[in-house]
């Protein structure tokens, strides 16, 4: 049997022909096809997601949220510590180009602390007369600015003010805002307390524009004690065009403090007087003592501090001797 099949078997294989491997070309893709994949262990391919984009911050947001803070801070009475330092902080930003034209970077630093001060004490009415003071004695200050440098009686830095100036104009409104705020004497003496501080500053606005008016446009410099004629710039001359606009900037700055409600009519009036006895008297020392031997240290920021005090001092014991507001 079995060699029976042998020759049968011998013959299928000689009529089927072979079959033919496929040839190196046969592996090449018609287009649109997909290779074949030997059959194997499967791989776990993962692919990294693309990183999501940052979602930037919503400044409209953030805006809208330091304004309410502002306007709260503004809006806040009594005025904190806090409401005043924010306010203050937010009107030198606004107001920088302004103040750089009158004040150095320390002088400005030194005026940050005398407005949060200022707006702590009596807050934004005491502001803004404070505000009136500088802006017009940084402007009387630039008046005939080169013609000033020329005869060397400018103030210097191109008029802008350092610390040191600064201090010696505020200091007296400063010592009245302290006692204000921690309520000296208590509440009898409140009134007392803001009419020094509004006569402390008009003291200094009348000493300020009397001394740049005269240096400006004052045609004859008297030495305040012989009356002997004197140049410009002299310490202790004074001058009729500068003692007349000196009266007339403390008229109008006791005039800002009265509309603002920080005064009243009579204590404008005692604010006027106050700061001309005063300046008068800083015109004697400055004649007398000024720079003379064995007072060197009495320098004009000294002066401008007795000048102020001595205003302020005025302009409160003329209220109590007249009876207290």
């Amino acid at each position: 049997m079995a060699c029976g099949l042998q020759p049968l078997l011998h013959a299928a294989a000689i009529s089927s022909p072979p079959r033919a491997l496929p040839s190196r070309s046969s592996f090449l893709l018609a287009p649109g096809t997909l290779p074949l994949v030997p059959r194997g262990p499967t791989v776990l391919r993962h692919r990294l997601s693309p990183p999501q984009p940052r979602a930037l911050p919503d400044t409209a947001a953030a805006a809208a949220g330091l304004r309410d803070v502002l306007a709260d801070a503004f809006l806040a009475y009594p005025p904190t510590w806090a409401s005043a330092a924010a306010t203050n902080l937010a009107i030198f930003v606004a107001g920088s180009p302004l103040l750089l034209s009158g004040l150095s970077a320390s002088g400005i630093a030194a005026a940050y602390v005398l407005g949060t001060l200022t707006w702590r004490a009596f807050g934004s009415q005491g502001y803004l007369l404070v505000a009136a003071y500088f802006v017009v004695g940084t402007a009387v200050t630039k008046l005939k600015i080169k013609q000033k440098e020329a005869l060397g009686v400018a103030e210097k830095r191109g008029g802008r003010r350092g610390p040191g100036s600064v201090i010696g104009s505020s200091a007296a409104g400063c010592v009245c805002a302290l006692l204000s705020i921690y309520n000296v004497g208590g509440g009898a003496f409140t009134e007392l307390w803001r009419l020094g501080f509004v006569a402390s500053f008009c003291t200094k606005l009348g000493d300020t524009v009397s001394s740049e008016i005269g240096k400006a446009y004052g045609r004859t410099t008297y030495l305040v004690t012989t009356f002997k004629i004197v140049p410009k710039g002299t310490e202790g001359a004074v001058s009729v065009e500068g003692t007349l606009a000196g009266i007339v900037a403390a008229t109008f700055l006791s005039g800002v403090g009265y509309s603002l409600g920080q005064v009243n009519v009579p204590q404008v009036v005692l604010c006027v007087l106050a700061s001309q006895i005063a300046n008068f008297g800083e015109s004697l020392i400055g004649a007398t003592l000024q720079d003379k031997d064995g007072f060197e240290w009495m320098n004009n920021d000294v002066v401008n501090v007795l000048n102020i005090s001595a205003g302020a001092i005025l302009a409160v014991l003329m209220q109590w001797l007249l009876g207290r507001p």
